[in-house]
């Protein structure tokens, strides 16, 4: 009886996917379509996310605090009661639109 005999595995590479701009796509193990860079294991375990590709190598972006708040929109947003934004209101009824923005600080 013949032995078997198991194919060679492939070798394990960790890669980030990135987007035009070098920001992060997803990390995998998998052969995607797009462009990517192999990164290490730690890298690869953390999911760094604040992090851009720029000439094929990755740069860590500085971690900066975010600041969500409700602001007043002409355009677009929830409808609310134009005294009370916790009361959501139909666009027919007289109101004010709000959207969450978010700022960035150091």
């Amino acid at each position: 009886m013949a032995e078997f005999e198991w194919p060679e595995p492939k070798p394990v590479k960790y890669r980030l996917y990135y987007n035009d701009d070098g920001s992060p796509k997803c990390y995998t193990m998998d052969e995607l379509p797009g462009k990517y860079i192999e990164v290490d294991l730690e890298t690869y375990i953390n999911h760094i996310w604040n992090v851009r590709v720029e000439d094929g190598k990755l740069r860590i972006l500085p971690i900066l605090k975010t600041v969500n708040k409700l602001c007043p929109s002409l355009d677009d947003g929830i409808a609310c009661h134009p005294r009370d934004v916790c009361v959501v209101t139909n666009t027919n009824q007289h109101h004010i639109k709000w959207n969450m923005t978010t700022h960035e600080v150091n």
